[in-house]
């Protein structure tokens, strides 16, 4: 492909890093497989952090952000795509130092790429994005452990936060109580998308000295860690299922053996990133299907690259709620 693109690229000044809506020639995509036309990005947690300079997320600049990717295939070298094909990419590198869906188009290795699944069109997709995929794969795990409705309520922390959102929305469609924690600012919305219950998030942040407490939950997908994470551990019910993904409130957590002993709490790593192309797949199908939020509008707003910038200082502090969908063009362009 010949000629030049818009994207949001990021690059060093100094000790810090600037974004902004740039022109590139075609020759600066990375090499790949597939080129796709991007139709829609999202906003994630670690796309704010790769804008910002994270060495732990991106450590080539200048760089294109965005972890998300939905559009259609331009060029194949693969003989499993062909042009027109509507399709998604999540995890792997994308976005972090390969450059990624902030920009008109992007080029990957055919393994990144899922056939968009029937039942999702492309925005849709994006309004799922890793989020949604983080939830549903933290999801998944918890059922293949043996949680049922009927075994009890179900928290969810970080809940107004793009993967909290989803999982809110999905557990409630699967038929579970939510009790969902966050700022009691957000509990209007999260009423909406599901919850049963809603509580502060400040209640999950006390310091005790007990190596467990009462138990309430049977399960509870964790987006937060740090001492949030720790209580939750304390709280779960006998064989309790706990899922986590997130460190917003520290990578570090303080906790006993005795909640994984004595009341047989399981606590689940879920990883979006490097999962298994089977497994991708399985849980696309599902966010396509029986898992799909009932009100996925509910959960988006929609900007565009020019945006970025303060979206990512609201995402940065903490003050965003749901899902950011990205479109890859400028309000000059409508």
């Amino acid at each position: 492909m010949e000629g030049a693109f818009l994207a949001y690229r990021v690059v060093r000044e100094g000790e810090g890093f600037r974004g902004s809506v740039v022109r590139l020639p075609c020759e600066a995509l990375p090499p790949g497989d597939v080129l796709i036309k991007v139709a829609y990005s999202s906003l994630n947690y670690k796309d704010a952090l790769s804008a910002t300079g994270n060495p732990g997320v991106t450590r080539k600049y200048p760089h294109t952000p965005g972890i998300d990717a939905a559009g259609t295939v331009v060029e194949s070298a693969a003989a499993s795509f062909k042009p027109g094909d509507p399709v998604l990419v999540t995890g792997y590198d994308l976005g972090m130092d390969t450059d990624g869906g902030y920009a008109e188009y992007c080029r990957v290795p055919a393994g990144w790429v899922v056939p968009l699944p029937p039942g999702l069109d492309l925005r849709e997709s994006m309004i799922l994005g890793t989020a949604g995929f983080t939830a549903a794969l933290g999801i998944r795990h918890m059922l293949h452990d043996g949680l049922a409705p009927d075994k009890g309520p179900v928290l969810v922390t970080g809940a107004a936060g793009g993967v909290g959102s989803v999982a809110v929305s999905i557990l409630a469609k699967l038929g579970f109580a939510v009790t969902a924690a966050s700022d009691p600012a957000n509990a209007d919305y999260l009423r909406e998308i599901g919850a049963a219950e809603v509580i502060s998030r400040e209640t999950l942040a006390a310091e005790s000295p007990k190596a467990m407490l009462k138990e309430q939950w049977a399960g509870a997908y964790d987006t937060v860690g740090g001492k949030t994470l720790e209580n939750v551990i304390k709280s779960m019910r006998y064989l309790g299922v706990i899922a986590n993904c997130g460190m917003v409130g520290g990578g570090a957590i303080s906790t006993t053996v005795f909640p994984f002993i004595l009341r047989g709490v399981k606590l689940l790593g879920t990883d979006s990133v490097q999962c298994p192309t089977d497994v991708r797949r399985d849980v696309w199908e599902n966010l396509a299907g029986p898992w799909k939020p009932a009100r996925l509008e509910r959960l988006v707003r929609t900007i565009t690259l020019d945006d970025l910038d303060g979206a990512i200082g609201t995402i940065l502090a903490g003050k965003g709620a749901g899902r950011t969908l990205v479109v890859p063009k400028t309000k000059l362009q409508g």
